[in-house]
């Protein structure tokens, strides 16, 4: 990937190394600087429906409400992409994190997202209703953004269309607002020395049902620990979990 100009500049000895983890469209890497100091950068093309631009917003209003999360240091738009340049936040992903044991990483996790859930919705500028989304769904299936071989597997084999109907069919009447990450996997929450230390990958943060994050974040305890820990998850975080907009919620994803 050749990135911009004034970067290769600025960095013009660091080793750049492309990251793997994760399931966003962007292009992610490290920036490993001759000091020892890391960067990341993140990159898309640019296109009416991409979320870099979102993400920084987003980045950027994270660290006023300081909240933990990378700092945006720069932005470039060079030969239709869309660059970010941030900092890199302490520690590895709770996906990653191997010397932690899965009772701390659902701590952690749902304490995280307690904390988050807490913000003031008033004090979020970001939409993310469920009419806003599946408009987005809508749009995404219109131009084809969607990747009917990556559906969970009790999707797989059936159409874009097909789900979406499904989708459409099956909102939940019952709405819980909070300010939300949006994509509250495993592996975009960070931890060093065994306490969070901040979210990562945050273009889709915006205020939304708190089963948006609570359905997400339940599925990727039993795909990276067990079904056992969901359990432990929502005792910690407080709530009774709501099967029916779980469902719904994990059904979405299905649409980014």
């Amino acid at each position: 990937m050749n990135i911009p100009k004034k970067w290769r500049e600025r960095f013009p000895h660091a080793l750049i190394e492309q990251q793997a983890i994760g399931e966003s469209r962007a292009d992610v890497f490290r920036l490993r600087q001759d000091d020892g100091t890391d960067l990341f950068l993140k990159s898309e093309p640019v296109e009416e429906l991409g979320e870099l631009a979102d993400e920084i917003q987003r980045l950027q209003w994270l660290r006023q409400m300081d909240m933990p999360a990378p700092a945006v240091l720069d932005e470039v738009t060079e030969h239709q992409r869309h660059w970010l340049l941030m900092t890199t936040v302490p520690g590895r992903d709770l996906a990653s994190a191997s010397e932690l044991s899965a009772e701390r990483i659902i701590n952690i996790l749902a304490t995280a997202l307690r904390t988050l859930h807490q913000v003031p919705v008033a004090l979020c500028p970001f939409d993310h209703s469920l009419e806003q989304r599946i408009a987005r769904s809508q749009e995404h299936v219109r131009v084809g953004l969607v990747d009917a071989t990556d559906f969970d597997d009790e999707r797989l084999g059936r159409s874009a269309e097909d789900v979406l109907a499904e989708l459409l069919s099956t909102q939940p009447k019952t709405h819980d607002l909070v300010v939300a990450h949006g994509d509250a996997c495993l592996p975009n929450f960070m931890a060093a020395d065994g306490h969070f230390s901040g979210f990562i990958d945050c273009g889709r943060l915006g205020i939304s049902d708190r089963y948006q994050d609570l359905a997400l974040a339940a599925r990727s305890i039993e795909r990276n620990l067990d079904q056992a820990w969901v359990k432990p998850f929502f005792e910690i975080y407080g709530v009774e979990p709501d099967e029916q907009r779980m469902k719904f919620y994990c059904l979405l994803d299905e649409f980014f």
